[in-house]
């Protein structure tokens, strides 16, 4: 399975899935991690209005194995450097609150917690960011 066009709903739990079980391998079973989906990923999982996405946003809470499970499973499938990233901390649209508000989706090798946005919190988001961009928002 590979990411030639983009994130799928699909393609998405299983490398989520394959990232669990890399992590649990490097870290063991009793450090647990959490991710929260934001942006195109969160719209994947909760939604049925976008196809993919070409990237995974996040925030990430977890040891620094997590970093090695990420760069591994990304090699073993051939995904993009980057392919789960925490690039979003860096924006306007960021805030420390953003696990508080969060919702649980799924939890994977009883070590990866995935939590993704609330509908109300993703439109604030965008809000804030304030983007002009083709995907966000129509500019006329």
């Amino acid at each position: 399975m590979s990411v030639d066009k983009g994130f799928t709903k699909e393609n998405l739990d299983y490398y989520l899935k394959e990232l669990a079980k890399e992590f649990r391998k490097r870290n063991g079973k009793n450090t647990p991690a959490e991710i929260v989906l934001v942006g195109g990923a969160a719209i994947l999982a909760n939604y049925g209005f976008r196809e993919m996405t070409y990237d995974i946003d996040a925030v990430i809470t977890a040891s620094s194995a997590m970093k090695g499970a990420v760069n591994a499973v990304g090699d073993r499938f051939g995904l993009p450097n980057g392919w789960l990233n925490a690039d979003f901390k860096n924006t306007s649209s960021y805030s420390p609150k953003l696990s508080q508000y969060s919702k649980y989706y799924r939890t994977y090798s009883n070590v990866l917690n995935i939590r993704t946005i609330s509908a109300e919190y993703f439109v604030a988001m965008k809000l804030m960011s304030g983007r002009r961009y083709k995907k966000d928002r129509s500019v006329r």
